[in-house]
């Protein structure tokens, strides 16, 4: 599964937390940046989309939580903390069960 994640100038120990669930960093952006802001010009292989509210403003998350909605991808929002990833991921997937073999899983 790929994540692309908005939010936060650096991610510390969050790529950690995401091996765990079976998640790899397709892309990273802060989210300060104007261009930041504005419809990646491809979304394509992104299997979730992670919001740190901390560092977005509401325009910014609703954005992109729009998108997610008519791409049809999850999303995830929640504070840049190991602790709040973690809650927020377990509400979607498993670490102990693939997010491949998961039924809710979205089907391509």
């Amino acid at each position: 599964m790929n994540a692309f994640i908005v939010g936060a100038d650096t991610l510390g120990n969050i790529p950690d937390v995401l091996n765990q669930y079976g998640i790899a960093i397709h892309k990273h952006v802060s989210g300060r940046n104007a261009a930041h802001q504005r419809k990646p010009a491809t979304l394509k292989g992104v299997d979730l989309i992670i919001l740190f509210t901390d560092f977005l403003g509401h325009n910014v998350m609703r954005h992109y939580r729009e998108m997610a909605h008519e791409e049809n991808i999850r999303f995830v929002a929640c504070r840049r903390s190991v602790c709040a990833l973690s809650q927020s991921l377990d509400k979607v997937c498993s670490p102990t069960k693939p997010c491949d073999d998961c039924p809710a899983r979205k089907k391509h």
